[in-house]
């Protein structure tokens, strides 16, 4: 019986490593090649879509061959307008020559001395000092407010605030009382109203607003002025008067 051999083939742990290292050194060097290529091709585009810079020029001459200066007057210039001269010059100022024969030369300009020396002018036809025949008084706008703030409120004068007179009915009646006057003291001091705020006996007020009309105060005092207040006075009505 015959027998029959495969033939062998010669492949094995050689041969592929053999293999490898060159298909890895190729496929490496393929790699690098299109690496570069790619690099290239970009910094080729970013080189070729660069602007070239400027370049100026600087010439460089003398003041002697420079031109004349433009003229700054505009060429266009405003139309003429014509002035009518006037017929005949005027007079006024106009130095005229005086004869040596009608000049005064003892006529001379006064001196301070002599011009302080003179008489003061004053009103009316001749001359002295300026004389005020009327008093100069205070006016009134009108009554105050009922509070007006002061430094300093009016003070009666001594000698100038007479009592009430005590009505003779009330007196036979034996009617006692007190009433609350307002009074409206102007910025001379006077008083120029009163009226009742407060009353015991209706018999009293009409005495009492007498003798409040009667008083002389002391002006009140704000910001270094007078002025016109309202102050309240109490009259009282003593059958005793030592009580």
């Amino acid at each position: 019986m015959a027998t029959t051999t495969a033939p062998s083939v010669a492949y094995g742990y050689k041969e592929m490593r053999t293999l490898t290292q060159k298909y890895s050194v190729t496929a490496l060097i393929i790699a690098g090649s299109f690496h570069l290529l790619g690099m290239g091709a970009y910094y080729g585009i970013g080189k070729l879509m660069e602007e070239d810079e400027p370049v100026y020029s600087v010439r460089i001459m003398k003041y002697s061959d420079l031109g004349p200066p433009p003229s700054i007057q505009n060429s266009q210039t405003a139309p003429a307008v014509s002035v009518e001269a006037p017929t005949a010059k005027p007079t006024v100022g106009t130095p005229v020559p005086v004869p040596d024969a009608e000049i005064n030369p003892e006529q001379t300009i006064a001196t301070q001395e002599e011009m302080s020396s003179t008489a003061p002018i004053g009103e009316g036809d001749g001359g002295g000092p300026v004389e005020i025949e009327q008093d100069i008084r205070i006016e009134e706008d009108g009554p105050p407010p009922d509070f007006v703030p002061v430094e300093k409120q009016p003070q009666p004068l001594p000698g100038n605030n007479p009592s009430p007179v005590y009505p003779e009915i009330a007196r036979r009646a034996g009617v006692e009382g007190t009433v609350w006057v307002k009074i409206w003291v102007d910025k001379e001091g006077n008083p120029k109203k009163a009226q009742v705020l407060k009353s015991d006996a209706e018999l009293f007020n009409q005495p009492a607003i007498d003798a409040a009309m009667k008083w002389k105060f002391t002006p009140a005092i704000m910001n270094n002025g007078p002025v016109s207040v309202w102050v309240s006075i109490p009259f009282k009505f003593r059958l005793n008067a030592g009580r």
